[in-house]
């Protein structure tokens, strides 16, 4: 691919024409809208189906969200620097021109930068064989941040180095099968691992001074953050960074666990691979030396003979972030919230990661502000959230959902994240399973962008074989902390699986025009999806939540846990509650079809309606535990939390993973007791989650036998 390290330049005029052809169909269309209806037809409320209004409004969009991209990518703008106040003045400009109420909220979290790195390789008697770059070779000009993990700690080593190919634990245990040690050495592994902060944290365990994580081939250096234990500004953890709010100090234990405990860094294929290179030791395994393109390299792991010599110094600092805000009030229920949120700081130009959503949302903000001229109102509040700081751990979103928790926690119906919105072909989704029908409603009624005559919805069965939703087990993204620390029903949206310029200066404008989305249909479709999605939560009489669903999916957890655990008697106790969960929500189906067809008007199916939404939206809440998770409280959710270790098999009922894979020094009898506490867990907020559907107090009386047998 082209070097793309300028993004500010102009795309080329014959497809930028091909974009802004159709772009004048938007005021005929708007002006259609706004003066073309009947005489006293309110859009939403006297017939008009808010969808088909919404969409209504695509023709030309994928012009304006390509304008609007082309100008947040002009340059980068990371949180806490300069450029990022820039891309805020024109997120909130954007709004307010949509005709939308617009707040903001600062907060001043711990953010962390690159004050100085340097790296060199030495022969065994300390004399200088080469500097090494420390620089990304995609970004010549030194436009972008240069490359740095977040939150590494300052520190220097001078050290013999050894490969560890992804530095996962099959790879260190290769190591050791090797007779290799990483104490006291430079750890060198290829970007694939997992999270990097997990690598960093599995080398250090094993003894390493510091950690090298190298690029790609095509010259990206991936930066990023290398911060444990979960999402927010780590002096802050449960409440927000506001001004005047409590800090606790770095020799406090909750904020010293949060840091590596040695420096890491992000460095070029071509500096990996020279250090790689001179290493001698054990023979190198075949299936390693594909990832620096090593495959007739016929050297060692390491150690030696060779040294590297490595020094990095942190600058962190105290550092003011803006989220915004865009507040459409709903009509008969203002006091509950369909929340849409997308980050849009950056580690380079941001095109992909993240304002390739960013964009999509502005497109959604214009929509919803044509409709309200037309005198649409929605039935409840929709808010559209644009984060600050999602790249140093997802701390804007975290920071505002930590100080309106009591409010979201009683009034918020669901959040829809969009992040990357565009990195490829193909739509990916992940949710909580009671929003997996809506989403699939949702994907029925839009074309699809790559397949002509086709919806979303073929194509995205017709790629998997089959609908296939991931559960958001994961904590990479703004819906962290509406779902693991809040219990809020979300929705994570993409296009494309993977995106090979992730966190470096190749995520420009430039490849997003040639390579991503040439005519931005496939914004257009998943703007479409998200504001369809946000419309029906918004709009519909009964909430569209399905817990049979749900139900079903935690009925599949609980067979994958039984074969994990031998098909102990515990799980089968699972089972039961899962059962009650499944009778629950079909009443609450049968509930919900008669409360459809009473008069919209009439007083007391108002108020049941009322209280059935109340139920559907609460119901999730069950899932937490108020003391959340075995050493990692932030983290509440006994369903959908990510494990402790990042490389664990489970991606759900987290507890019962951490009890699993926390061996350490216990005995047999004292991991079978843990595991039987967290299974207790799981099981009671399961039946609570029940309990809440239905609208009553447990009376759960059975005695229960947790018995546990565990594989060895």
């Amino acid at each position: 691919m082209p070097h793309a390290s300028s993004p500010s330049s102009s795309p080329r005029p014959l497809r930028l024409a091909r974009l802004l052809l159709p772009f004048g169909l938007l005021l005929l269309v708007s002006l259609l809208v706004l003066h073309g209806r009947p005489p006293g037809t309110r859009p939403g409320q006297s017939g008009t189906d808010p969808a088909a209004l919404f969409l209504s409004l695509s023709p030309g969009a994928n012009a304006s969200i390509a304008a609007d991209l082309l100008t947040l990518t002009s340059g980068p703008h990371l949180a806490g620097t300069p450029g990022a106040a820039g891309v805020a003045a024109y997120v909130l400009s954007r709004l307010r021109a949509a005709g939308l109420r617009t707040l903001t909220r600062e907060y001043a979290p711990l953010l962390s930068y690159r004050a100085h790195a340097s790296l060199a390789l030495l022969a065994a008697d300390r004399s200088l064989l080469a500097h090494l770059s420390t620089d990304e070779p995609a970004d010549p000009g030194r436009r972008v941040v240069r490359p740095y993990h977040a939150y590494a700690p300052s520190g220097a080593a001078v050290a013999e180095a050894v490969f560890v190919n992804l530095g996962r634990e099959e790879d260190l245990a290769a190591l050791d099968r090797l007779g290799v040690s990483l104490r006291g050495r430079v750890a060198v592994a290829v970007r694939g691992g997992g999270y990097r902060g997990g690598v960093v944290a599995r080398a250090a365990g094993r003894g390493a001074v510091a950690v090298l994580i190298a690029g790609r081939a095509d010259g990206g250096v991936e930066r990023g953050t290398v911060l444990l234990g979960g999402p927010g500004d780590p002096l802050t953890p449960g409440w927000a960074a506001a001004d005047g709010a409590e800090r606790l100090g770095f020799d406090h234990e909750a904020v010293r666990r949060r840091f590596p405990t040695i420096p890491s860094m992000p460095v070029s294929a071509d500096t990996a691979s020279a250090i790689v290179r001179s290493l001698g030791g054990p023979a190198l395994p075949a299936e390693w030396r594909a990832g620096l393109g090593l495959e007739g390299h016929a050297g060692g792991v390491g150690p030696g003979p060779t040294l590297v010599n490595f020094t990095y110094q942190e600058d962190r600092k105290m550092a003011t972030i803006k989220d915004i805000f865009a507040v459409i009030k709903g009509r008969e229920e203002p006091d509950r919230y369909v929340i849409l949120g997308n980050h849009r700081d950056a580690w380079t130009y941001g095109a992909v990661d993240p304002n390739s959503g960013t964009a999509a949302l502005l497109d959604v903000a214009r929509r919803l502000g044509i409709m309200l001229r037309s005198g649409w109102t929605p039935r409840r509040t929709i808010i559209l959230c644009s984060w600050d700081a999602e790249e140093f751990g997802m701390i804007g979103s975290t920071e505002w959902v930590e100080e309106n928790l009591g409010d979201l926690q009683s009034k918020a119906v669901a959040y829809l994240n969009v992040d990357c919105a565009v990195q490829g072909m193909g739509l990916f989704a992940g949710s909580t399973p009671q929003l997996d029908k809506l989403l699939i409603d949702v994907t029925r009624q839009v074309k699809d962008p790559d397949v002509e005559g086709k919806t979303v919805h073929d194509t995205w069965s017709t790629m998997n074989g089959g609908i296939n939703i991931e559960r958001l087990a994961r904590t990479d993204s703004d819906f962290a902390p509406f779902l693991h620390h809040a219990g809020i029903p979300c929705v994570d949206l993409y296009y494309g699986k993977e995106f090979p310029g992730y966190h470096t200066a190749l995520d420009s404008y430039i490849w997003m025009e040639k390579h991503g989305d040439p005519l931005f249909l496939r914004h257009l479709a998943i703007t479409e999806i998200w504001g369809l999605l946000a419309l029906r939560l918004a709009n519909d009489l009964v909430l569209p939540f399905d817990y049979h669903t749900y139900a079903s999916q935690l009925q599949e957890h609980t067979n994958v846990l039984a074969d994990r655990m031998n098909n102990s008697q515990s799980v089968s106790v699972i089972n039961g509650f899962i059962n009650d969960l499944s009778s629950a929500a079909t009443e609450v189906q049968k509930e919900a079809k008669e409360l459809k067809l009473l008069d919209i008007h009439d007083g007391r199916g108002l108020i049941r309606r009322r209280l059935l939404n109340d139920r559907l939206l609460l119901a999730e809440r069950s899932f937490l535990h108020a003391e959340g998770l075995q050493g990692r409280t932030w983290y509440k959710h006994l369903m959908y939390s990510p494990p402790e270790d990042y490389e664990s098999e489970l991606s759900f009922f987290p507890g019962i993973a951490d009890a699993i894979s926390r061996r350490g020094n216990q005995s047999t009898r004292q991991r079978q007791a843990a595991v039987r506490q967290e299974l207790w867990r799981v099981a009671m907020a399961i039946q609570r989650a029940a309990n809440v559907l239905r609208g009553e107090f447990g009376a759960h009386n059975k005695p229960i036998n947790f018995s546990v047998s565990m594989a060895p």
